[in-house]
């Protein structure tokens, strides 16, 4: 083991995959210690095909637990240890978008008590002591309010886990660096130009319905060409909610929307101080100008 630690919080079973798998399964091929920590079970997904169909929350509501499987296998395909979630399998439901009844559940993500969940992932951050915390940006990438949540709920942990707050959490931890997972505009709009012929009922994105940040915003990039097949894996176990097009350089969720298995996973650093960098301004490492791994 290298000593290094990286901690990804991600909102929901399949996030860590789709925006940082590759990123996972990188570090872990390279020793360092790899924690994803997931807040909720994805219970208001929904369900590609037939075969799990009766899952979904609106029939036996039970896509939560097999959606743990999934993540388990995802997670294993990655390289890492099985699933972490925010104070215990279940605590927290998944919200669904802003508006639905599923945002109104008392258990709803976005319905956590703040104390009480920035507490939780202070505990985590000190136990751990991660030297790399990654997230969402403001938005959430894409806007879902458990992801904005998150989001909010991380930075606010990142802060106080170096303060006198929440001392029962255990001894005060400085994250060295905190980051937001994006995805590059250039890199994606490359990559959707070079899609061929599509699977029946897949289509196309239209222009700008694919979230992604100007290029000038990013300001690491984590080239994960070595670990795709890792990463191809990890998509293929969300079956519920993700397919993997034959050659494995598409994927679609349940809208059938194609989007490209990026070999770059792009980040923007928001605590901390830039490492290394290449000839554009850019780390190619998150862990890039972290001298201790105390």
């Amino acid at each position: 083991m290298s000593g290094r630690r990286i901690l990804l919080v991600h909102a929901h079973p399949d996030d860590e995959t789709i925006t940082t798998g590759g990123t996972i399964a990188h570090y872990a091929a390279q020793g360092d210690s790899v924690t994803v920590l997931t807040c909720t079970l994805g219970e208001e997904g929904e369900v590609i095909g037939e075969e799990w169909a009766g899952l979904v929350a609106d029939r036996a509501d039970q896509l939560g637990g097999f959606r743990i499987l999934e993540l388990t296998e995802a997670l294993r395909a990655l390289g890492v240890g099985g699933p972490n979630f925010l104070l215990g399998a279940g605590r927290f439901r998944d919200s669904g978008m802003a508006g639905t009844p599923a945002a109104a559940n008392p258990r709803a993500f976005v319905n956590a008590d703040v104390d009480r969940a920035v507490a939780a992932f202070v505990e985590v951050i000190r136990r751990l002591r991660p030297h790399v915390v990654v997230t969402y940006d403001e938005v959430g990438g894409y806007g879902h309010p458990d992801h904005i949540q998150a989001h909010r709920l991380v930075t606010a942990a990142v802060q106080a886990s170096d303060s006198d707050q929440f001392p029962e959490a255990g001894p005060r931890w400085d994250v060295p660096k905190l980051y937001w997972t994006v995805t590059e505009a250039s890199s994606l709009e490359a990559e959707l130009c070079r899609i061929g012929e599509l699977p029946d009922g897949w289509r196309m994105p239209d222009p700008g319905e694919l979230p992604s940040v100007p290029d000038s915003a990013v300001t690491t990039a984590v080239d994960v060409a070595d670990v795709m097949d890792a990463k191809r894996a990890a998509l293929g176990a969300h079956a519920t909610q993700v397919t993997v097009a034959p050659g494995g350089r598409e994927y679609a969720l349940s809208n059938n929307i194609a989007q490209p298995v990026l070999e770059t996973e792009h980040f923007v650093l928001v605590r901390g101080e830039l490492g290394e960098c290449d000839e554009i301004g850019r780390e190619r490492d998150l862990f890039s100008g972290i001298t201790s791994t105390e």
